[in-house]
């Protein structure tokens, strides 16, 4: 049986953006080319992106 993904929004923004400090956004974890591609990628991209943020312990809404 296949495991179904985590049940998740389709986006990591939390609405808490800046990337004063670097291109990071402190609160989706996302680089600056990923939040303005975001809408372009496939599937897999995104899900790369979701697993390597969450590693990261984001999203965080209070950043």
């Amino acid at each position: 049986m296949q495991k179904s993904p985590p049940s998740r929004p389709d986006t990591p923004c939390v609405a808490v953006c800046s990337t004063t400090f670097d291109d990071v956004c402190r609160g989706c974890g996302r680089t600056v080319v990923e939040v303005a591609n975001w809408v372009f990628m496939t599937e897999e991209e995104k899900e790369q992106v979701w697993t390597r943020i969450t590693a990261q312990g984001y999203p965080r809404r209070n950043s």
